[in-house]
């Protein structure tokens, strides 16, 4: 495995011992509708929490993660969060949220950016 996907794959696992250490139940890790997929599913009060998980090595000034997260991530997400909410037939709000893990892992600087966008309107005529 790359040095980068192992990484990453260690952000996950640290993002989802921190969601549960908040209470949050994980659903599911890496599910796929292809070529969609969500990082972390993860459910709290009745809410489902659609989790996208941002993992660098080192914290760089000039580049916030959050830029990562771009508005064709977010269409993508979202049609992955549908394709989830459908095929389990889940009738609850889901949220969006994001985890910037910095770090080289197992220890990580976790930002947990809870509800951090809105689904885009969509435009039908």
């Amino acid at each position: 495995m790359a040095q980068h996907n192992k990484l990453g794959k260690q952000g996950e696992q640290a993002a989802c011992e921190y969601l549960i250490a908040k209470g949050m139940t994980i659903r599911e890790t890496n599910w796929r509708m292809a070529p969609l997929e969500i990082d972390i599913v993860a459910q709290q009060d009745g809410v489902l929490h659609i989790v996208e998980v941002k993992t660098r090595s080192t914290a760089m000034p000039q580049f916030d993660p959050m830029e990562a997260i771009t508005p064709a991530k977010i269409r993508n997400l979202v049609r992955a969060a549908n394709g989830y909410v459908g095929h389990y037939n889940l009738q609850m709000p889901v949220q969006f949220d994001v985890m910037i893990m910095i770090g080289t892992g197992p220890a990580f600087d976790i930002r947990f950016i809870p509800n951090a966008f809105q689904p885009p309107l969509s435009r039908r005529s």
